[in-house]
């Protein structure tokens, strides 16, 4: 009959259809077409009332299995394409564990840690002992067992970060230089002495491309009988020569530092002009890497070591100002930015 051969005809041209549908998403627009509610197959099926009953049982099912047969070919056919789509994918990303893995990406030092470590490096071949003290010192400590009473004049070279608002010996301060750390090192220890402390420091003072209030220095000292100027400079100029350079010139000059008598300043030739004068060395030449000078008798006696017996040399620099002499950078504020397009570079 009439029915029969359109059921057929729709069986047919399905599976033709289906079996030319190579993408998942061309699946659910074949579904709709040939078993939704508006397929002619559902059509079939919604007529039947108008059939006799021998007609309805004949036509009824063989409808029933075309619809069942059709959606058992659906899900085959959707089965297929889904292995299919997932071994082209696992060959498209297939991993050769054979490869070597991907490199990790290593942090560096900051470059003013890269400073610190050479520094205490070249001390230490030469003898001297890596000590640390605390970044909140005693006002004794920091100012008055150097030589630097409340009355100082040379209380007004360091702009103090104050934690106490008295200002007797036992105020708290955050503090201005690691020049404290002699007198604690005095008295735990005997002669001989040789130390150097690094450490950060504070200053309560306006930041710009030279100053910060935040910054590290390196104090040195060394105590023991019959220490001259001479190991000073002996010191200092080996120090100067590995960190600069061999071909590197040097000079002394007296400076002032009221826990040092005589004080002298260092200074390094100019690596910008080579000692003819350039804006960077205001047309000097020269260009003062750190203060130094003979431990004051005073300030050793107060780390209970008696000053006619033993003599000493100190020094300190800030550690900042030798990286930026070396590479040429022209704003402190640069180390403690944060800027990795700065950082990477060292």
């Amino acid at each position: 009959m009439q029915m029969l051969k359109q059921l057929e005809g729709i069986r047919l041209e399905a599976l033709s259809e289906l079996n030319r549908i190579d993408e998942l998403g061309e699946l659910e627009s074949w579904r709709i077409r040939y078993l939704g509610k508006k397929s002619r197959l559902t059509q079939i099926l919604r007529s039947l009332a108008t059939l006799t009953i021998k007609e309805r049982r004949l036509v009824g099912s063989q409808a029933n299995e075309i619809k069942i047969s059709l959606q058992t070919s659906l899900v085959q056919k959707k089965e297929f394409l889904e292995k299919t789509h997932l071994a082209s994918s696992l060959e498209y990303k297939r991993l050769d564990v054979t490869l070597p893995g991907r490199p990790i990406t290593i942090g560096r030092l900051h470059p003013v840690t890269q400073t610190v470590e050479e520094i205490c490096d070249i001390f230490k071949n030469m003898g001297f002992q890596v000590l640390e003290g605390p970044e909140v010192e005693w006002n004794y400590y920091n100012f008055e067992a150097l030589n630097i009473p409340q009355d100082h004049p040379a209380r007004d070279m360091f702009a103090t970060l104050w934690i106490d608002p008295e200002m007797d010996s036992k105020a708290r301060l955050l503090r201005t230089h690691t020049s404290p750390m002699q007198i604690r090192i005095m008295e735990e220890k005997r002669p001989p002495i040789r130390a150097i402390v690094p450490g950060r420091t504070y200053r309560y003072e306006a930041t710009d491309a030279t100053h910060e209030s935040m910054f590290y220095q390196v104090e040195g000292f060394a105590v023991d009988k019959g220490v001259t100027l001479a190991d000073l400079k002996g010191t200092l100029f080996e120090f100067c020569r590995r960190l600069f350079g061999e071909e590197r010139k040097v000079r002394f000059r007296c400076d002032y530092f009221p826990f040092v008598e005589p004080g002298v300043e260092v200074a390094i030739e100019c690596s910008a002009c080579g000692g003819a004068g350039c804006r960077l060395c205001s047309n000097t030449g020269w260009i003062e890497i750190l203060g130094a000078g003979m431990v004051h008798p005073e300030v050793l006696e107060r780390g209970g070591i008696d000053p006619n017996i033993h003599t000493g040399f100190a020094f300190g620099m800030g550690v900042e100002r030798l990286p930026i002499l070396r590479y040429g950078i022209d704003d402190i504020r640069l180390f403690y930015s944060n800027d990795l397009r700065f950082l990477t570079q060292f």
